[in-house]
């Protein structure tokens, strides 16, 4: 570790304010396609981890559906001694380990079919229209971790990224692409996250 990351991680760990515990990255089908992307994937759990952090959720975009199956089966390769929970496009059973990844699924395409399931239980006669609130929809989604810290490297956009779960969320981008993305990197998100008041909405 250099002279920067030590002091930043110092910062952290004097700093009054809490550290995120569940923390979500935004990366790109692209961005795994780099040399040593999938090398840094398990290096930030393991920061995550070490710095507080209770659940990591990854969010993958994904231009070619047909490309879900092989990032699926190379997340099941990582090696990382924490439980990975991979979930694509026709998963429905909700994700409930410290490592939580969204492969190619749409936060309008989660949240759409939570929406379709609670109207199903309506329809059945199992739930009455005016006793839905927000805990029937969450209990519906296949993430149901609300992230603290959402980081978004090489560009300021979320894309389609957990539209529910995000909303309350701290928001960090970084111009630093996914390849290049340091211990440092993730230390800066930690720091500014512990800089700012969190309003929830308020």
């Amino acid at each position: 570790m250099g002279l920067y990351d030590r002091y930043l991680a110092t910062r952290i760990r004097l700093s009054e304010a809490d550290r995120p515990e569940r923390v979500a990255v935004v990366i790109t089908e692209r961005d795994l396609l780099e040399p040593g992307a999938y090398e840094t994937l398990e290096s930030l759990f393991q920061w995550a981890f070490d710095y507080g952090a209770e659940r990591v959720m990854v969010s993958v975009s994904v231009l070619d559906p047909d490309a879900v199956p092989t990032l699926r089966g190379a997340f099941g390769d990582l090696d990382t001694p924490f439980e990975i929970a991979v979930r694509g496009p026709d998963d429905t059973e909700p994700a409930d380990a410290p490592v939580q990844v969204a492969i190619g699924l749409g936060g309008k395409e989660e949240f759409t079919k939570a929406v379709q399931s609670v109207a199903e239980a309506v329809d059945r006669g199992e739930l009455d229209p005016d006793d839905i609130d927000a805990e029937h929809i969450e209990q519906r989604l296949v993430f149901p971790t609300q992230p603290d810290l959402v980081i978004k490297t090489g560009a300021e956009r979320l894309s389609d990224f957990m539209i529910w779960q995000s909303v309350y969320s701290e928001l960090y981008f970084t111009d630093v692409n996914w390849r290049d993305f340091r211990k440092r990197d993730y230390l800066r998100a930690v720091r500014d996250y512990q800089e700012r008041q969190r309003r929830f909405g308020r």
